[in-house]
C-alpha cells in the first residue's frame, strides 16, 4: 500500500513528543485509528473458530492456528481446503503462500518502526495486513510504533478469544457452511480498507489486484493469486511512467515548434 501522508520524518523527536511533525495526528488518533480496526477484525475471529470447527478440526487444532499463526485469511485458506476434501499438506501448501506476504510487509516495516533487535521476533508475530495498512500512513516514527502496536496487540487478543468462542459454539450453528462466516474477515478489512484509497493510482491498481487475484483464482492453487495480484503495482506504476513521459515528448516537441514558429 502507498503512503499516503507526509513522509517519516527522520529527525530525532523532542523527548516529550509533545512537537507533532507536518501532518501528524496527535497520539490519541492514532490510538482510536488502531482501535477501531483491531476491534472490528479481531471480532471476525469468532467466524475463523466456527468455520474451523465445521472444518473437523479440534478446539486445540483451531486455537493453536490463531495462536501460532495468526494470519486470518492463511488459517482460512487452510480450514476451507480440508474442509472441501483438500489433502493435508496442499492446504498448507496454500496456506504457506497466502502467507508469504506478510515477509514482503516486514521489509518495509522494519524501516519505518526501527524496532529493537531483542523486540523484532515478537513484533514479527504481528506483521499482517491490519498493522500494516494503520502503520504505513502514519507520518512519524513515533505515530508508526504507536499504530503498529495497539493494532498488533488488540487484534491478537480479541482474534484468539472470539477464536475460542466460536469454536465453542461452532455446534450450536448447526451447519456452518450455509452462514458463510469464512467472508467475514476479509469483507472487513476491505471496508476499513477502502477509505484509504483516496487517490486515483491507488483505486486503479487496488482495482487490477483484484481483477488479477479473481482471474487467476479457478486456475492457480490457494495463495498464489494473491502473490500474483501484486504485480499491479509494478504494471500500473510502469503504464504511468510511460503516460507521463509522453506528454513530456508532447511538450517538448510542442516547445520546439513554437520556437521554430517565432523565427
Amino acid at each position: 500500500m502507498a503512503e499516503q501522508t507526509a513522509p517519516l520524518r527522520t529527525t530525532a523527536e523532542p523527548a516529550g513528543g509533545s512537537t507533532l511533525a507536518a501532518g501528524a495526528e496527535p497520539d490519541s488518533a492514532v490510538v482510536r485509528d488502531a482501535l477501531g480496526v483491531g476491534i472490528a477484525v479481531g471480532l471476525s475471529g469468532f467466524a475463523f473458530g466456527v468455520t474451523s470447527a465445521g472444518s473437523g478440526l479440534s478446539l486445540l487444532q483451531t486455537c493453536a492456528l490463531s495462536l501460532l499463526v495468526f494470519t486470518g485469511a492463511s488459517q482460512f485458506a487452510l480450514v476451507g481446503a480440508l474442509a472441501a476434501g483438500g489433502n493435508p499438506y496442499t492446504a498448507a501448501a496454500g496456506a504457506f503462500f497466502l502467507g508469504v506476504r506478510n515477509a514482503f510487509y516486514g521489509l518495509r516495516l522494519s524501516q519505518l518502526l526501527a524496532l529493537p533487535r531483542a523486540v523484532r521476533p515478537l513484533a514479527a508475530q504481528w506483521v499482517i495486513d491490519e498493522t500494516t495498512a494503520v502503520t504505513l500512513p502514519q507520518p512519524t516514527r513515533r505515530a508508526a510504533r504507536i499504530g503498529f502496536t495497539v493494532t498488533g496487540a488488540t487484534l491478537y487478543v480479541l482474534w484468539n478469544l472470539t477464536t475460542l468462542v466460536g469454536a465453542l459454539g461452532a455446534g450450536a450453528l448447526g451447519d456452518t457452511d450455509a452462514w458463510g462466516l469464512d467472508a467475514a474477515s476479509p469483507a472487513v478489512f476491505l471496508a476499513l480498507l477502502a477509505p484509504m484509497l483516496k487517490s486515483t493510482t491507488e483505486r486503479v491498481t487496488a482495482g487490477l489486484a483484484v481483477l488479477l487475484a479473481l482471474g487467476f483464482l479457478p486456475v492457480l492453487p490457494a495463495g498464489v493469486p494473491v502473490l500474483l495480484s501484486a504485480l499491479a503495482a509494478p504494471v500500473v506504476l510502469f503504464l504511468m511512467g510511460r503516460a507521463k513521459g509522453g506528454d513530456a515528448h508532447a511538450a517538448k516537441d510542442a516547445g520546439a515548434t513554437g520556437a521554430e514558429d517565432g523565427r
